[in-house]
């Protein structure tokens, strides 16, 4: 896949500029050749202390700052070339760098629209197609983990309700079988207590077949005396009587 591209101003001049930031944007220029992009930095301030209405220093100052990673402060400089008056013939150069500048601070929408603004100035240009295309597929992108993310933290939302709702019912559930053990428990307790008041009842009870067993002897022994006073009066009438004296 094509990477982006930096557009750097070397030979051409953008603007008027002194004999002697001229020497100093020369020297820079040949030092970003080389990759010292500190090196150039420094050169590239000092052109723009010469003479600080310098297109050509301010431009290539905010690629050295791109080069060292220092997307913000690349940023800025780009952007404030944007909306300078005094030069409009490159600001397709302009927007194309800071669309770069925000892609790589992982400013994807931002990217998309400086990359059309410098389509707009300059309809031709491929590149800007390109890195156009390839900030869009990263919007898409973004947008694509933002919605999972999102239907992620859902999902653990409801898993998480539903945890809570099961922990919740196990709670009650623990409450009532432990007031159904209390209540037993006191129910235990009463009986005990209603036995200790009552021992000797307790005791004297009989079951109904023992009570019937002692109630029919009590009628056969009953039979069984009436029996024997029968028999004695008849023997009492038998004895003869003795004579009066």
């Amino acid at each position: 896949m094509k990477p982006l591209l930096l557009l750097i101003i070397t030979g051409t001049t953008i603007g008027a500029y002194a004999q002697t930031d001229r020497s100093h944007i020369r020297q820079g220029n040949g030092k970003f050749k080389e990759g010292r992009y500190q090196d150039a930095e420094i050169d590239y301030r000092k052109a723009l202390e010469e003479d600080p209405q310098s297109f050509r220093a301010d431009y290539n100052l905010g690629n050295a700052l791109y080069k060292q990673k220092q997307y913000d402060a690349a940023t800025l400089k780009y952007e404030a070339l944007t909306k300078n008056e005094k030069d409009r013939q490159n600001l397709d150069r302009y927007f194309y760098n800071l669309g770069n500048a925000y892609y790589e601070n992982k400013k994807y929408q931002e990217s998309v629209e400086a990359y059309k603004n410098a389509l707009r100035n300059n309809p031709r240009d491929m590149d800007a197609k390109h890195n156009l295309q390839l900030a869009m597929r990263k919007v898409e992108e973004s947008r694509q983990e933002q919605r999972q993310q999102q239907s992620q933290e859902r999902e653990q939302g409801q898993e998480q309700e539903k945890q809570e709702q099961e922990k919740q019912q196990q709670g009650q559930q623990q409450q009532e079988e432990e007031k159904q053990q209390q209540e037993e428990q006191e129910q235990e307790q009463e009986q005990g207590q209603e036995q200790a008041q009552r021992p000797e009842q307790m005791k004297g009870q009989i079951s109904r077949e023992d009570a019937e067993r002692i109630l029919q002897a009590l009628e056969n022994e009953e039979k069984n005396v009436m029996k024997r006073v029968q028999e004695q009066k008849q023997h009492r009438q038998k004895v003869p009587l003795g004579k009066n004296w």
